[in-house]
């Protein structure tokens, strides 16, 4: 079996698990997208996950347990990374468009380059640090995924959202500390408990909005 089938068994079986469904292209996206990934991590560093599978699980699977829970269709995902969860969502979702923000360039360089060979329309990669970044509008959802503490996050990103936007932090175990933290300015609307497949761990998304 080839890296890409056994990526594609991984993905499929997540999906059934999940309980989503994407078309054959959105699966392809996805396995090119860890391909993708696997072979620029070699050069430039992009993520600690090595092997290509374990990718599928902690960064893809991982990434795809927040379907359910998207609501709205401007979306700005900070602190990305190598693009997550922001690319695989951006991938479930062509609908809805993804602003892909990180500070550094090798990371926006990648992901300039999966928009171009995985032909996404829905992407915008940006490179700037959170506090400078201003969008046309604001967004209707503001996504985190190992970023910065809420604390953190609700300071820096603050001027995203106006009253109605959303922040959504994508968490490992119940931060009952961060959540302790959270200013007066802002409260905590809801929480979930997510299950990943094969995943080994806690992963909670905590959701935020302004008073």
């Amino acid at each position: 079996m080839t890296i890409q089938q056994e990526l594609h068994t991984i993905l499929v079986s997540g999906l059934d698990a999940l309980s989503l469904e994407l078309s054959d292209k959105q699966q392809q996206q996805l396995v090119d997208y860890v391909l993708l990934m696997d072979k620029w991590n070699k050069a430039y560093n992009l993520t600690s996950v090595r092997d290509p599978k374990q990718m599928m699980v902690k960064h893809i699977l991982d990434s795809l347990a927040i379907v359910p829970f998207l609501d709205g269709d401007n979306i700005i995902d900070v602190g990305t990374g190598p693009g997550l969860p922001g690319m695989p969502l951006a991938i479930a979702f062509p609908d809805k468009s993804f602003t892909l923000l990180d500070s550094l360039g090798k990371r926006v360089r990648f992901m300039t380059q999966c928009v171009h060979t995985l032909g996404l329309t829905n992407v915008t990669p940006v490179q700037s640090r959170v506090e400078e970044h201003n969008g046309n509008t604001p967004y209707d959802i503001v996504l985190s995924r190992a970023f910065a503490s809420l604390k953190d996050m609700l300071h820096w990103c603050q001027h995203l959202v106006d009253s109605e936007g959303q922040f959504l932090a994508l968490k490992g175990q119940f931060p009952q500390d961060e959540i302790d933290e959270v200013s007066d300015h802002f409260h905590v609307s809801k929480t979930e408990n997510l299950t990943v497949p094969n995943l080994v761990g806690e992963r909670h998304l905590v959701w935020l909005k302004k008073k």
